[in-house]
C-alpha cells in the first residue's frame, strides 16, 4: 500500500541533514523504495506503508546527529543500519594516492597506503585516540590498524598490542571445534596473527607473547580491565552488541589507543538491527577526539575480482529493496571528510 506524508525536520539543520548538493537525500532515495522530497522544513514521503516506521527513526536519528555538525555517510549509513535498512557502499571509485602514504618500514617490508581512503585512516590514527573504520572485506581494515600498532610498540609509545575480537559463527558452530578454549578461538584470530607475522620476526612475535607485548583476546575477556599504556584493535565489531562495544570502549586506560574495524554489510548477530557498532557510529559522532573514516570496494587490495564481488553483492542488495542497481551513481565524501577532502574532528568527524 502506498501513502503520502511528511515528516518536519528542523529548519536550521536541514542543510546539515540533507548534505553538500543533497549528497544524504539522493543516497535515501538510493537505498529506499519510497520517494524523498525536501519541501521547506519537511521532508515529503511517497512510499510503501511498511517503510514509514523506518524511515521516521532514521530522520530522528540524522536529526540527532546534525546537532553535532555534518551527517557524512558513515552516519547516514549507520542510521539506516539501526532502522534495519539496506547499506550499500556510495562511492564507485577512488583514485590513486600516487605512491602512498608510509606506515611501516623495516628491513625487507615496507608498507604504503593504496588510495586516498586508506591514507585518511592511517593519519586519523595519528591524530586521535580513538578511530572507528568501517568498510567490506579486503580494504585493508585490520591490516593497516596492526601496522600502526606495531609501529607504535616498536617506537616504544605503547607497552603492548592488544588484538580482540567478538567470537561469533558465521553460520558455524564454535562448540563442534576441537581442542580447549585457547585452540577453539585461534582461527577467529588468524587475520590478525597473519598481519603481525609479516610484521614481527619469528622470534619477535614468540618474544612479544611471551612478555606480554602482544595479546589476543576473545572480546568477553575485556570485562573488568583497565588497558593502559596499550594500542588495543577491536576487530570484527560489527558483531558487537551495544553493551559489549560500550564495555570494549570503557576499558581504555591512561596513554592508550584504540581502531575499532568492521563491515556493516557483515553482521552475523541473530537480529542485525542490534549491532552495537552501527549504533555507536550514530551516538558517539559528536565526542571530541574520535575519528570516523569509511572504506569501500575502490580500496580492495586483494584479488581484482574481490571488487568486483563486492560490487555486485550491493548490486543484489539494491535491488532488493525494489529498485534497480546502479553501481556507477556512487559519488560523495569519506566519512569524517568535508567538502574539501579534510578530516574533521568532533562535532564534523
Amino acid at each position: 500500500m502506498t501513502i503520502e506524508y511528511s515528516i518536519p525536520i528542523d529548519p536550521t539543520l536541514l542543510p546539515s541533514i540533507v548534505g553538500p548538493q543533497d549528497r544524504n537525500l539522493r543516497r535515501l532515495n538510493d537505498v529506499v523504495r519510497s520517494n524523498l522530497v525536501v519541501r521547506g522544513s519537511s521532508v515529503f514521503v511517497s512510499g510503501p506503508q511498511e517503510e514509514e516506521e523506518a524511515l521516521r527513526t532514521v530522520l530522528r536519528d540524522l536529526n540527532g546527529m546534525a546537532k553535532h555538525g555534518e551527517v557524512d555517510v558513515s552516519g547516514l549509513d549507520a542510521a539506516l543500519s539501526l532502522a534495519g535498512l539496506a547499506v550499500t557502499s556510495t562511492r564507485d571509485s577512488q583514485r590513486n594516492a600516487g605512491e602512498g602514504l608510509l606506515v611501516f618500514e623495516r628491513k625487507g617490508l615496507s608498507l604504503r597506503t593504496r588510495s586516498l581512503n586508506q591514507e585518511s585512516y592511517v593519519r586519523a590514527t595519528e591524530d586521535a585516540d580513538l578511530v572507528f573504520a568501517v568498510g567490506p572485506a579486503g580494504t585493508g581494515k585490520t591490516y593497516l590498524a596492526v601496522a600502526v600498532a606495531v609501529k607504535a610498540l616498536i617506537n616504544q609509545e605503547v607497552d603492548r598490542i592488544i588484538l580482540v575480537r567478538p567470537v561469533i559463527e558465521a553460520g558455524e558452530k564454535l562448540g563442534f571445534l576441537p581442542g580447549d578454549i585457547e585452540e577453539k578461538v585461534d582461527p577467529y584470530f588468524r587475520p590478525l596473527n597473519d598481519a603481525l607475522r609479516e610484521m614481527l620476526r619469528p622470534e619477535e612475535m614468540v618474544r612479544q607473547k611471551d612478555q606480554g607485548g602482544v595479546e589476543i583476546a576473545p572480546l568477553a575477556y575485556m570485562r573488568g580491565r583497565t588497558l593502559n599504556n596499550s594500542f588495543v584493535i577491536l576487530d570484527e565489531a560489527q558483531n558487537t552488541t551495544s553493551s559489549q562495544l560500550k564495555m570494549f570502549l570503557t576499558r581504555l586506560g591512561a596513554r592508550s589507543r584504540a581502531i575499532v574495524t568492521g563491515d556493516l554489510t557483515q553482521i552475523d548477530l541473530e537480529d542485525p538491527t542490534q549491532s552495537g557498532l552501527a549504533e555507536a557510529l550514530v551516538i558517539l559522532r559528536g565526542v571530541k577526539g574520535i575519528r570516523f573514516v569509511t572504506l569501500d570496494e575502490s580500496d580492495v587490495v586483494r584479488h581484482p575480482l574481490v571488487r568486483e564481488i563486492i560490487k555486485a553483492y550491493e548490486r543484489e542488495r539494491t535491488n532488493d529493496n525494489g529498485k534497480p542497481g546502479k553501481p556507477d551513481d556512487r559519488g560523495s565524501f569519506k566519512s569524517g571528510e568535508t567538502k574539501s577532502g579534510q578530516m574533521d574532528e568532533g562535532a564534523s568527524a
